[in-house]
């Protein structure tokens, strides 16, 4: 993270600021709510793969963004949206220029957009002085996505409800071999599939352990998509992994490791038909200071 000062204000007029990725170590489907939303239980790990935005000020009230993603109005992108919607809700005058660098695969189950979404809600606190308290900034953000308040949380979460009800949780040090199958899961798609097990019985946290749990969602995608099954068989062979799953409504599936030198040394022997990365897990979000 970086911040430039205005000379002689004090002002922050620039930030560069990670937008971290996130596993879902399991998912649980225990319900569905009357108004068609899943009830869920799963726990989110920040990892250290990460997009990067850069922020400047506006004083005319305008947000730009200049880095648009291709099939994207820049109206629909989760940044603008959360952008405007702080604006308007604080009744800030101000604007911003988005800059944004992509590095974490969409529609993988990384939780990119609404990491994205919720880097902009906090570093636009900061750049634009609100001093909003977290829990505004979460409020809000569960209007951009149901994945966007665990990362304004800033911590490991147990999470529960549609993925709101946020509790903080200690995870062990871990390194990730993720790995990212080249095909586009809509998550839509796989929550309204006949084959969704919608009744797992609700756990209690703590105590948690790696390997604990399942994702209900994992049978449906792998069924689906070949790919996605392939990858993750690949990882379940490995002998000297803790767990290995696939992450949200996927296509990204992980194998999570003791050390770092384990993490690569099987990244080392990943087919060459298949891609992927190495990631740390996080305990705090780098940004977790800039809302109280």
């Amino acid at each position: 993270m970086q911040e430039i000062l205005e000379a002689g204000t004090g002002l922050v007029t620039r930030l560069t600021c990670p937008a971290p990725a996130k596993l879902n170590l399991f998912l649980h489907v225990v319900g569905q709510r009357e108004d068609g939303y899943h009830l869920l239980q799963t726990v989110f790990r920040l990892v250290d793969f990460a997009d990067q935005l850069h922020f400047a000020l506006r004083m005319d009230g305008v947000v730009k963004l200049h880095t648009p993603t291709s099939g994207v109005p820049e109206d629909k992108d989760l940044c603008v949206r959360a952008a405007r919607l702080l604006q308007q809700e604080s009744g800030i005058s101000l604007g911003v220029d988005i800059f944004l660098e992509k590095r974490i695969p969409m529609g993988g189950g990384l939780g990119g957009g609404s990491s994205d979404a919720a880097t902009t809600l906090l570093a636009l606190n900061r750049l634009w002085g609100l001093g909003w308290q977290r829990s505004q900034l979460i409020k809000l953000g569960l209007g951009l996505g149901a994945d966007v308040p665990v990362f304004i949380f800033g911590e490991n979460a147990f999470a529960e409800g549609i993925g709101e009800k946020l509790s903080p949780i200690v995870l062990p040090p871990a390194w990730y071999l993720i790995l990212t199958p080249p095909v586009h899961v809509p998550t839509a798609h796989v929550f309204t599939s006949k084959e969704l097990t919608r009744n797992t019985i609700p756990i209690k946290i703590p105590p948690f352990y790696v390997g604990h749990g399942h994702n209900d969602l994992e049978p449906v995608v792998c069924r689906s998509y070949p790919e996605v099954a392939r990858y993750l068989e690949w990882l379940k062979q490995l002998g000297n992994t803790r767990m290995a799953a696939m992450t949200g409504s996927g296509a990204c599936v992980f194998a999570e490791f003791d050390t770092e030198p384990a993490a690569r040394a099987a990244f080392a022997e990943v087919p060459s038909d298949m891609s992927g990365f190495v990631a740390q897990g996080l305990d705090r979000h780098p940004l977790h200071d800039f809302a109280e």
